[in-house]
């Protein structure tokens, strides 16, 4: 049985909707939404291929999303006002799953090879999935998540482990740009 890692799944993509918001209404934040997931779902796959691997960033803790913050030019955690703290989750967000995450977005190639590379891994075994999402955006996809798959929005945070994730993808200098 593979270690959970549904909190970090679903924190990175609450940060990634966050920080690049749907473009229209609910049927578009909804859309978003998905996308991100799915991005985010292949990103932490790859980053955590193994039970072990993820038993081990549930129990040492993913890192949070301060860097990404500073990297967006966000202060998405709120005032520091002594309130009760409902953004608990962001110590969830991991900053290498968010940026391979952007990656994916931004690259049809990349996500190609991205979920390719998970069919040798344990997570599709257990979750077959195909991330029609992610590979293959229709136009009403592209509309909702204009932002979420903006290039040049998304390059810093895309940047920050790039090359990480084409080693993991065997690609090394052919992805690294």
């Amino acid at each position: 049985m593979l270690a959970d890692l549904s909190p970090l799944i679903a924190a990175a993509t609450e940060w990634l909707t966050r920080a690049y918001p749907a473009c229209g209404g609910p049927l578009a934040s909804a859309l978003c939404e998905a996308q991100a997931r799915q991005a985010v779902t292949v990103a932490a796959w790859l980053r955590y291929p193994t039970p072990m691997d993820a038993a081990l960033v549930a129990m040492a803790g993913p890192g949070g999303a301060g860097r990404l913050d500073m990297v967006v030019g966000s202060d998405m955690a709120g005032p520091d006002d002594g309130t009760v703290d409902d953004d608990a989750w962001r110590t969830w967000v991991d900053e290498a799953v968010v940026s391979w995450a952007a990656s994916l977005l931004t690259d049809a190639r990349l996500a190609d090879l991205a979920v390719a590379a998970l069919a040798e891994g344990e997570h599709v075994r257990v979750a077959p999935v195909a991330f029609a999402r992610l590979r293959s955006p229709d136009d009403s996809d592209r509309r909702a998540a204009a932002l979420l798959r903006h290039p040049d929005l998304l390059a810093p945070v895309a940047a920050l482990h790039h090359k990480e994730l084409a080693g993991r993808l065997g690609q090394g200098r052919a992805l690294v740009a």
